[in-house]
């Protein structure tokens, strides 16, 4: 296996042509992420590691694609890992290598549509937060705050730092008598916009506050000219996803792989 650096990222782009996720594209930019491959001057099968998200993609059957998919680097120290593979065959392999330790799940991919989202609809659902709530833009103090709860801690994670957030990343929060209890923030970023993270503390749930502060964020993204992507992982997120202005494309499986086992 061979680690690519962020100039070599072009050698593995025909590999995962036709991936429609941002966190690929982002990797492949030299935005975020790290890549390696089983040959840098003829690869035929790559992996891409960006935040705890895993994406493989070429020739599954040689047995360079059974290393990477092994392949969970030492500077990596969640407990849990998430994989996304190319296709049934890589799936396979990854149910074969991680037997007993995975749990295979449904993910839902959207369109890609710049010009769907209606911003009077938008600017309505940031109106519609009750009052007793303040919608704000996550600044250095909001961006610490973020990691002090593990809800919320999924919102700024990937960046390095809160001067790398303020340079590259873009959310907002939902404050509740100072205190954060829901936000939308840059998961990832990519040259043409932003993978969007939802969050909303479980006693906060069901009050509108995740569809005023997305609705923030995606008005934000367009007046920067940037593209507001959405993945759900289920389909209450599918639901809020729709009301917003987005449309489905289709669903996906993914794994979870448990690291402890």
């Amino acid at each position: 296996m061979v680690k690519l650096e962020k100039h070599e990222m072009h050698r593995i782009a025909p590999l995962f042509e036709g991936n429609n996720e941002t966190l690929v594209w982002s990797c492949l930019q030299g935005c975020m992420g790290h890549a390696w491959v089983d040959n840098l001057e003829a690869p035929k099968c790559a992996q891409i590691l960006i935040a705890d998200i895993c994406f493989f993609a070429g020739d599954s059957r040689i047995p360079e694609a059974r290393l990477l998919v092994r392949n969970i680097p030492d500077f990596f120290k969640k407990s849990c890992i998430y994989v996304v593979p190319e296709n049934v065959a890589w799936g396979a392999l990854i149910e074969q290598e991680y037997e007993n330790r995975f749990i295979r799940f449904e993910r839902y991919a959207f369109k890609k549509e710049k010009d769907v989202f209606d911003r009077d609809k938008l600017k309505a659902f940031v109106q519609s937060l009750p009052e007793e709530y303040d919608l704000a833009p996550i600044d250095e103090r909001l961006y610490e705050l973020t990691f002090a709860e593990a809800w919320s801690s999924d919102l700024c994670p990937n960046f390095q730092s809160w001067e790398d957030y303020q340079k590259r990343g873009l959310g907002f929060v939902v404050l509740h008598k100072g205190r954060i209890v829901c936000g939308a923030s840059s998961y990832t970023v990519y040259n043409e916009g932003i993978e969007i993270e939802i969050d909303t503390q479980e006693d906060y749930r069901r009050k509108g506050l995740a569809t005023a502060c997305a609705a923030r964020l995606i008005l934000e993204c367009l007046d920067r000219g940037l593209y507001p992507s959405w993945d759900a992982a289920n389909t209450i997120s599918v639901a809020l996803a729709e009301k917003l202005g987005y449309h489905m494309d289709k669903p996906y499986f993914a794994y979870e792989i448990d690291r402890t086992k």
